[in-house]
């Protein structure tokens, strides 16, 4: 299986992608009813799954184990139901209303991981010093 990085950098691609493709049917025929599912695409899931990459790649130890792969599963279908559903709904399908609720929901317990793993483990290769190594250690012992 390809490493974590790679998981949210080919996510990344792949909404901008998706999310271009739609502001290329956009522009077009100036219908941008669609405009709140392209910004999710472009921000959500290009601009978020791409830092999410190169946080992993930049720091290593944050990558290693589950919960990396517990993130990914939480901010991938988020990112993608959100969008789905807002999709849906502005399409005048009410359905839609609460898989944009669950994608919500998985979209923030993926960042409250990405919260616990950056307060753990800091940011790049480099053993912080300090206060944040102190905060590091104590979240790390939990």
């Amino acid at each position: 299986m390809r490493d974590i990085a790679n998981v949210f950098f080919l996510s990344a691609v792949l909404c901008v992608t998706a999310g271009m493709v739609l502001g290329l049917w956009m522009g077009p025929t100036g219908n941008f009813q669609f405009a709140p599912v392209h910004a999710h695409l472009n921000l959500l899931g290009w601009v978020t799954m791409a830092l999410f990459a190169i946080y992993y790649r930049l720091t290593p130890r944050a990558a290693q184990g589950r919960l990396p792969r517990v993130h990914a599963a939480l901010a991938i279908p988020g990112v993608l139901l959100m969008s789905g559903g807002l999709a849906v709904e502005i399409a005048g399908r009410p359905e839609g209303f609460p898989v944009i609720v669950l994608g919500a929901f998985l979209s923030f317990g993926s960042m409250l991981i990405f919260l616990f793993t950056v307060l753990r483990y800091g940011f790049g290769v480099a053993q912080a010093s300090g206060h944040g190594a102190r905060l590091g250690a104590a979240i790390g012992a939990v």
